[in-house]
């Protein structure tokens, strides 16, 4: 059921305002003094809104208001107070908003449509009701009773959070990216089936999180939208308050299950980042459905498209019909308070933001990375002072791409798909990778730079080779691609597992090895997607978004089947967590000795090898030493540093389980300075700092 957004704001209780309403806060605020409800709604352009409150009978209001624009409107806010006995025997509510026909092409192209049902921006939670069509919202026909509707805050006793702590990580940070529903929505994942693919299957499955070892989970996608539409991943969202309702194992509790997943994954030690997307909605452009800000004020929420000649209305620098109009005040303070929603109230420890160069868009769609105004409305809120902030530094448009030092929140992280093509690129063996794998293993210092004025820190980079969006990581070693291998014959015609030989399945393992391997050993914050550490395969399907069965979800069996890689991934978080040298604040600088088969790295396009010594003394920590051969024969590494017994072996990926990654306290010393690195391996010694 719904809950109000509490505030900082005071209704006042004058005369005035108990009768006519106020315009802050936005949303719908229970007025206890006052014994009635205040309903607040932004609409610049609109001449007549109605408030329609709904009971059980979802096609006859149970109570309409008129809003009158001489009373009930300050400035571009419609208002009103609805006595509590009057809203005390309704469920769900919804708007109707009138105004005038389009007019131009100058930011001012309405969309008004009376006839439909307009969801609440600020509703905290959504209902779908049983006569629900995605149809009838399309067009300017009335679909009352097929509409989605807000849910009207109630009485109820406060959660308990208990003594809920966010945890927060620094150099250990690393992040997990799942997908609510796939996580258990498998019947073979153990999970009971009422609460399979929601957010208490998620609690069920926190035991696997732990014995992995990552630190902080990034969800995609759960902010409602309409999955009636092919859209498994959940990349349009139709409201920035309200979980997605089809995500609770009970109806109507989306909001206290998501708290409850909250609360279990930080008693486990994990924090919990919501991919989010503010940069569109699922309206889509003008033949998509009216759910709320197209009928709301279109010309308020939506960048019109900057070109006279362009046929279609809508600016798109997100590929998906339409793109917030995110250098606008309203739009910047309907975002900015959802992101204090989730924090304040839902207690989420960070957002990772899709397609956030859209942010920089001013209105005539030319980009701002100078001061545009949302980055500090993010910075000076307090209930944001201590949230992550994770961008994807680009959108589709021209001049969207904006990694590193150019992006505008000067301390975010951001998703580094230069880290991504290189470490795919170099794995696969091809040439000419081994001066950028370098800079990439370093921090990436070519696009956060750490010299003055910049002052960038490596764990801005958020480093990660397959994420979501695209193949996972074991169909990037089955499967064939510009940036895939399936590792040769026996995997042939791309049949996955299908009649593979041992041998074949041996490398993808092993490649699968070098990616964890080289991702926790780089400077950065690492991320991995949901699966990858049992070998989740997509069948080579790169772009899934409108799947939602079992060969997308999460396949429990192959915990299992592939123990050895799962064992892989955990040990080298472990080892991650254990050497502070690797994940700094800062770049390593000088700590850092490079070397090739021999004492100088070979840069050559035909190189594919490349070594490093990692000196931990000015952190506290042993030294580390890295050896990699992408080359497709064994070739023999003269160590540069020390002497044999200095050493201790600890991984070796060509190595048959479990000596491919040992406990360091068990670990032999090498007895030479030579080591013959296997094709296609990535060797790591330890020796105690002098």
């Amino acid at each position: 059921m719904g809950t109000q957004l509490s505030t900082a704001t005071q209704i006042s209780t004058s005369a005035w305002c108990a009768a006519d309403g106020s315009p802050t806060p936005l949303g719908v605020t229970p007025l206890p003094e006052a014994l009635a409800y205040n309903f607040a709604i932004y609409s610049k352009n609109s001449t007549r809104v109605r408030l329609l409150l709904f009971s059980d009978d979802l096609v006859n209001a149970y109570f309409t208001y008129d809003f009158d624009p001489l009373r009930n409107r300050t400035g571009r806010i419609w208002h009103a107070t609805v006595p509590e006995r009057t809203v005390r025997n309704a469920k769900y509510y919804a708007y109707s908003i009138d105004g005038p026909p389009p007019t131009g092409r100058q930011h001012e192209w309405n969309a008004f449509k009376a006839a439909k049902c307009l969801i609440d921006p600020f509703a905290t939670a959504v209902f779908y009701p049983p006569a629900y069509e995605r149809s009838a919202a399309v067009g300017t026909d009335s679909n009352i009773g097929k509409a989605l509707l807000g849910v009207l805050p109630t009485e109820e006793a406060a959660f308990d959070w208990e003594d809920d702590a966010s945890p927060r990580h620094s150099g250990d940070l690393v992040i997990y990216e799942m997908h609510v529903r796939g996580f258990t929505a498998n019947p073979n994942s153990g999970v009971a089936a009422a609460k399979r693919g929601t957010f208490a299957g998620v609690i069920e499955k926190i035991p696997h999180l732990q014995q992995l070892g990552v630190t902080a989970v990034e969800l995609m996608p759960v902010y409602e939208f309409d999955d009636s539409e092919p859209n498994y991943w959940g990349y349009q969202p139709i409201n920035f308050f309200s979980p997605h309702a089809k995500y609770a194992s009970q109806a109507g509790d989306q909001i206290n299950e998501f708290r409850e997943m909250v609360k279990a994954l930080h008693r486990a030690g994990i924090e919990v980042i919501l991919d989010v997307v503010y940069n569109h909605t699922g309206e889509g452009n003008e033949n998509g459905p009216t759910f709320s800000l197209k009928g709301i004020d279109n010309s308020t929420y939506y960048m019109d498209s900057p070109d006279p000649a362009n046929p279609y209305p809508y600016a798109d620098y997100t590929g998906t019909g339409n793109t917030l109009h995110c250098a606008n005040s309203a739009v910047q303070q309907l975002v900015v308070q959802s992101l204090r929603y989730w924090a304040r109230e839902m207690h989420v420890d960070g957002f990772r933001f899709d397609l956030a160069s859209v942010f920089a868009r001013n209105t005539d769609g030319s980009v701002n990375l100078d001061n545009p105004a949302i980055f500090a409305d993010m910075a000076d809120d307090p209930d944001l002072a201590d949230v992550r902030l994770i961008a994807e530094p680009w959108d589709v448009g021209m001049g969207g791409y904006v990694l590193g030092r150019k992006y505008p929140g000067i301390s975010w992280r951001q998703w580094n798909d230069k880290f991504r093509s290189t470490l795919r690129s170099f794995v696969k063996s091809d040439p000419g990778c081994v001066a950028d794998l370098m800079t990439r293993i370093y921090g990436s210092s070519d696009v956060f730079p750490d010299s003055l004025p910049d002052s960038c820190r490596p764990y801005q980079s958020l480093n990660y080779i397959a994420s979501h969006d695209g193949l996972s990581l074991y169909d990037m070693v089955a499967y064939n691609g510009p940036e895939s291998w399936n590792c040769g014959s026996g995997g042939d015609n791309d049949n996955g597992e299908v009649g593979i030989s041992p041998a074949v399945m041996a490398l993808r393992k092993q490649q699968v090895k070098n990616f964890c391997a080289l991702l926790l050993l780089s400077n950065g914050t690492p991320m991995f997607r949901m699966g990858d550490e049992i070998l989740l395969t997509q069948s080579g399907n790169g772009n899934p978004y409108n799947f939602d069965d079992i060969s997308i979800w999460t396949d429990w069996s192959r915990r299992t089947a592939h123990a050895d890689v799962f064992r892989f991934f955990q040990q080298m978080i472990t080892f991650r967590k254990n050497h502070p040298s690797i994940g700094r604040s800062c770049f390593w600088r000088d700590d850092v000795k490079w070397y090739g088969t021999g004492d100088v790295v070979d840069m050559s396009d035909g190189s594919r090898t490349l070594a490093y010594c990692l000196h931990g003394a000015s952190v506290g920590d042993d030294d580390i030493y890295v050896m990699i051969n992408a080359y497709w024969g064994p070739l023999e590494f003269t160590i540069q540093e020390g002497v044999p017994e200095d050493w201790k072996r600890i991984v070796d990926t060509s190595l048959v389980p479990p000596n491919d990654i040992v406990d360091e306290i068990g670990a032999a010393k090498l007895g030479s300075l030579m080591y013959t690195v296997a094709p296609r391996s990535t060797v790591v010694l330890v020796r105690k700092a002098s």
